[in-house]
């Protein structure tokens, strides 16, 4: 057993009583950095890319720091107070909902704020303890079918936005989408993005770490030369031209913090469609987090003997928290990465690692100008590694079992096809309720999703509904 130190900053984070070092510790919060650092990229491309209900868009450069910004500030928080080497930021799959769910149906501010309201609520759900009832409501297919679902679904936003596949104008006779913008691929900005997309997965596949940060870099850097080189027409690379900045360092922008409005978005949506977008976003936060916890905390080896992560109510507060610092910001909601397991590997076993990774994101501050001349066709083969990343979980549904794989299917192929991972999540809860009913297993489902299930059906009959009552 490792002898105590008297050094106070060791004493305090329990740095050798867990068998590390300063130095260790330093080494695991670069590599967690640098792991996760593509976030500063694709958070303002998701987020900016999207406009909401009234034709607005989110600038770029305060983006950039509204992310670096609230990752900072979180992940240094729960270093201190979780004393876990577990880094926060924007959660991918989170914006998404955000972007492509949420702000069509109302302003940025209002949508922030239901983002605020979430992280409010899952504070609520951890200190009265009713997220791990919540935790236990809801089966594993389900929870890992939400990820594949929304893995899928941002694959398919990273094919778009790079233009790989696109929409065919005015044709309602042929498929809905085609290859390229005529059936086949063409101009230089896609070929950027096919090298990116077969850069990252070749690095996947060598499991390189930051394997995603390093394919964003490098094909930003073929972007630009090929911009510099080709006579291109600054709308092929869409809202993000490739070119060398004048200034490499900028002053952050601040001016998204607290642009964000809690109760807006009760005046634009009907009641049920609020409930089930709050609901959609405590999903999609609620497992990944969970998950993100126990896995970094077991593979740091700081589980106790039953299996427990040390202090969790507090890391679990803490992380509720980054939901509402994100919303506040307007940065969607952070949330625990895995990608913590970089720092991990190189040895953090404490929260020292967090203030090495919190201090990086913080200088990212003012290097905003290098984050805005990243173009979709450079951030997108990161979004179709994701979707890979989170497909992956697909092998832990049994498909045997039709009373679950039916359900899951459903969820996992919704999303996509109807653009929404709302009406996803609604198809797996109603069709779970519905088989388990029929094979007269009525009983096995937990009183929540009965009551989720319902909220679904009034939502997906809301038309015919609103009919019969004569609603307007």
């Amino acid at each position: 057993m490792p002898e105590p130190s008297a050094h106070p900053v060791d004493r305090f984070f329990r740095i050798t009583a867990r068998g590390s070092t300063f130095g260790r510790e330093i080494r695991g919060g670069f590599a967690t950095f640098f792991t996760m650092a593509y976030i500063l990229v694709l958070n303002p491309i998701i987020l900016g890319t999207a406009e909401d209900k009234y034709g607005n868009k989110l600038d770029g450069a305060e983006l950039v720091t509204a992310t670096a910004l609230v990752a900072a500030v979180m992940t240094v928080i729960m270093g201190v107070g979780g004393n876990l080497p577990l880094a926060l930021a924007a959660g991918l799959g989170l914006n998404a909902v955000v972007a492509f769910q949420l702000a069509p149906q109302m302003s940025w501010p209002d949508a922030m704020g239901l983002v605020f309201v979430e992280g409010i609520l899952i504070c609520v759900l951890v200190v009265t303890g009713l997220r791990e009832a919540v935790m236990h409501a809801i089966p594993p297919a389900l929870k890992y079918a939400i990820s594949v679902g929304i893995g899928l679904f941002i694959a398919f936003i990273g094919f778009i936005d790079a233009g790989f596949a696109t929409r065919i104008p005015g044709d309602t006779g042929s498929v809905p989408v085609q290859l390229g913008a005529g059936g086949h691929l063409s101009g230089w900005p896609i070929l950027v993005f096919c090298v990116g997309v077969l850069l990252t997965v070749a690095l996947l596949a060598r499991k390189v770490r930051g394997a995603i940060l390093i394919s964003i870099v490098v094909t930003t850097v073929i972007a630009v030369i090929i911009n510099e080189i080709a006579d291109i027409a600054p709308a092929a690379w869409g809202l993000t031209v490739p070119a060398v900045p004048d200034d490499v360092v900028g002053t952050p922008d601040f001016g998204l913090l607290g642009a964000f409005s809690p109760f807006g978005a009760f005046s634009e949506v009907g009641a049920v469609t609020l409930v089930l977008l709050i609901f959609t976003l405590i999903l999609s936060d609620f497992f990944d987090t969970m998950g993100t916890v126990v896995g970094i905390s077991s593979e740091a080896g700081l589980l106790d003997d039953e299996g427990k992560v040390p202090h969790l109510g507090r890391v679990l507060l803490i992380d509720g928290a980054a939901a509402v610092a994100g919303g506040a910001a307007s940065a969607s909601s952070n949330t625990s990465y895995i990608e913590s397991a970089a720092g991990v590997g190189e040895g953090a076993r404490t929260g020292f690692a967090n203030l090495v990774t919190g201090g990086l994101f913080a200088l990212a501050l003012f290097f905003a100008p290098l984050a805005l001349i990243v173009p979709a066709q450079a951030a997108a083969p990161a979004l179709v590694a994701v979707g890979f990343l989170l497909m992956a979980q697909v092998r832990h549904i049994d498909w045997e079992r039709w009373d679950l794989a039916i359900p899951a299917f459903l969820t996992v192929v919704v999303m996509p096809f109807t653009y929404s991972i709302t009406n996803g999540i609604g198809a797996g809860f109603v069709a779970y309720v519905v088989i388990k009913t029929v094979l007269g297993k009525a009983r096995e489902v937990h009183w929540l999703l009965w009551g989720a299930a319902a909220l679904f059906l009034v939502y997906f009959g809301i038309d015919p509904i609103e009919q019969l009552l004569d609603v307007k």
